[in-house]
């Protein structure tokens, strides 16, 4: 059985930014935001907290994605890998509310979801009537909206909170370091932007993915109710089923530079890396070592004088527009560096 993820009462700004933002480990914080209007609209029963998101909208379409009953909720590749069990339409969210309402009571409906829509521009309004206590720089509300619904296993980049506002979601969470045992789909090709896990951890198939058993060792899990909230750290791999007829939760994604793209960083590397000879191979990763995840990185160009450390100087607004200057002249002409011998 999975562990709990550690849990917290609310906490303050201040007791979030200095003991939970940067400590690379989920917290539930339980009854967070149970003073929400929305929340407490929620825990009034379904037309309820769709009255209140009615409220809002303003008639812009938001990207539902809807699934036929024989997926039971799980949205995932079709067999091939070459497509998805599910498409997507834009869709009103008043329109989807009414649809969620009208199949509440079916036994197999249809399963719909609009995920990740930023509240301002789908309703306005909703920041200001009810906001996050807890420092998210830079982060956007968006507004997630469905019935009973199962998201493949996932990882964000950016640092997340999510906050229940009606029903209940079970989280399931495994490190970042359970990466080689979670079986990852296409990295191109992918449901909702990053690639997920191919394994279902409520009916995973061990003969396929016999190395689960070692994620399952390290997952965590919690069950959110509305008011609850759950502090998902960047790269965690998450797997969230909703739960009930109609599931409202609103997230945060912070924390991202949006200069930095680590992931098509490591593309590259399979591109310019992965496949060479071993001994080459392991000559790179020193220097990435050395660069990248040394212990000392910041210190690497000291023996120069600052004017000379260029794209190794230390991270500031110039140092910035050279690396993108570099990285742009280097892939316009297809290597990082011209090798000469004379």
């Amino acid at each position: 059985m999975p562990s709990p993820i550690a849990e917290r009462g609310p906490v303050d700004p201040s007791t979030f930014a200095r003991e939970i933002a940067h400590a690379f480990q989920p917290v539930v914080l339980r009854g967070q935001v149970a003073d929400w209007p929305a929340v407490m609209a929620g825990k009034a029963g379904s037309e309820s907290i769709a009255r209140y998101i009615a409220g809002f909208d303003r008639g812009k379409p938001a990207e539902v994605m809807i699934g036929p009953p024989a997926i039971k909720g799980r949205f995932f590749y079709n067999d091939d890998l070459r497509g998805f069990n599910f498409h997507r339409e834009q869709v009103p969210l008043s329109a989807l509310l009414r649809e969620l309402l009208r199949i509440a009571d079916n036994p197999a409906p249809h399963t719909l979801y609009a995920g990740a829509g930023a509240a301002p521009d789908l309703l306005p309004g909703w920041e200001s009537a009810n906001p996050l206590p807890l420092p998210t720089p830079g982060a956007t509300p968006r507004i997630w909206i469905g019935n009973a619904t199962q998201v493949a296993t996932h990882y964000d980049v950016s640092s997340n909170i999510a906050c229940m506002i009606a029903g209940r979601r079970t989280f399931t969470l495994f490190p970042p370091t359970q990466i080689s045992n979670l079986y990852i789909g296409p990295l191109e090709t992918t449901l909702a932007g990053q690639p997920t896990s191919m394994v279902d951890p409520l009916a995973p198939d061990l003969d396929r993915f016999p190395l689960y058993v070692e994620a399952a060792k390290h997952a965590l899990v919690a069950e959110l109710e509305p008011g609850d909230a759950l502090f998902i750290p960047s790269l965690w791999w998450h797997h969230v089923q909703a739960h009930g007829p109609l599931n409202v939760l609103l997230n945060y994604w912070w924390g991202m530079d949006d200069e930095a793209a680590p992931f098509p960083a490591m593309i590259h590397a399979l591109l310019s890396i992965r496949d060479l000879p071993r001994a080459e191979r392991d000559s790179w990763k020193a220097w990435f070592e050395h660069y990248i995840f040394g212990d000392d990185v910041s210190a690497v160009a000291n023996h120069l004088p600052p004017h000379a450390r260029g794209v190794v100087s230390p991270p500031s607004a110039q140092r910035t527009q050279l690396l993108r200057d570099y990285l742009i002249r280097a892939l316009s002409r297809g290597q990082t560096h011209k090798y000469h011998s004379d």
